[in-house]
């Protein structure tokens, strides 16, 4: 396998992982991939920069508590605020695995960031996540105060399986009537689980880091029916409306699965009015948004959404 459309840095990196071994991630049960995710990539995520302050807590959601951690940059307040919700296909990673990602992102937006830290799958499945990721984000509106947080600029974002959260989210929100959204910021979504017929998903369906295979299996641990994905909820590219959505940064990564339905949600985003700016990363793999340590891009990418939450318009 040739890889040519990889920049070499990415391509080092993946030559790297190979060498070291291991077993594929769908032969794998939940807790041994959750094991797994935890220090596989944690030499390539970068400095973890400081913050003036963090806080953990538990929030009262509808179905049990959810806990969060707050990260405050020095700057004084209101500021703006970015709900985080973590990639790990609904099945992996916790606040630990992105900490460094959302003390970068409040250090350069200097924003608040806060983490949830949402049920997982497959011991909660569809839409545990969805209802712990609604409860947090309609609790930090509610305490904008408390946390110094200007309640016209917040933002929800996330990674992969949390990028799909946050497009569900914002779509949630409008139909409910609130709280306002500001922005949302989509790295490498998941926009479509129930089909995964593109062209990004043939070309890169093994050899990129995140294959059809790993997919499936995440599919199959957050889903409770195969029904469940034609669920807007799950996969919000079928939502049948999109209007009326807050503006949106929509990155994705070149040779990425899932590179053509965050491109393809961007575009109907687009085609209803939608503010919206979908940039793709040349040379670049699922997850090199979380690989700043290792991957320029990366870096760049990490810029680039700490500058959309920190230039958000109130809402």
């Amino acid at each position: 396998m040739t890889r040519e459309k990889l920049y070499p840095e990415v391509r080092a990196l993946l030559e790297h992982l190979e060498a070291q071994g291991g077993p594929a991630l769908e032969s794998l049960s939940p807790a041994e991939a959750r094991r797994e995710a935890v220090e596989s990539l944690k030499p390539w995520q970068g400095e973890r920069e400081e913050v003036a302050h963090t806080e953990d807590l538990q929030i009262a959601g509808p179905e049990g508590s959810i806990p969060i951690r707050v990260y405050t940059p020095g700057e004084r307040g209101p500021l703006p605020c970015l709900v985080y919700f973590h990639g790990g296909g609904w099945v992996l990673c916790d606040l630990e695995t992105h900490d460094t990602t959302c003390r970068a992102l409040a250090r350069k937006a200097g924003a608040v960031v806060v983490a949830v830290d949402y049920r997982l799958a497959p011991e909660h499945r569809f839409p545990a996540a969805v209802v712990d990721c609604c409860a947090a984000t309609r609790w930090v509106a509610a305490n904008a105060e408390r946390l110094g947080v200007d309640p016209r600029r917040i933002a929800v974002g996330g990674d992969s399986a949390g990028g799909n959260l946050a497009t569900v989210i914002s779509l949630k929100f409008r139909d409910e009537g609130g709280p306002a959204l500001a922005l949302q910021v989509l790295v490498y979504p998941v926009t479509n689980l129930a089909s995964f017929d593109t062209p990004s998903y043939q070309e890169f369906a093994e050899g990129y880091y995140l294959t059809r295979a790993e997919m499936e299996w995440f599919r199959g641990h957050y889903l409770g029916s195969p029904e469940d994905g034609l669920n807007p909820d799950a996969s919000p590219l079928l939502a049948t409306d999109l209007h009326g959505l807050p503006p949106a940064l929509v990155i994705t990564a070149e040779c990425d699965t899932l590179r053509d339905e965050g491109e393809a949600y961007a575009r109907r985003l687009a085609e209803v009015g939608v503010e919206v700016t979908c940039t793709r990363y040349a040379g670049m793999i699922h997850p090199f948004f979380s690989l700043p340590g290792a991957i320029s891009g990366g870096r760049r990418a990490v810029e680039q959404f700490a500058a959309a939450v920190r230039g958000m318009a109130i809402k």
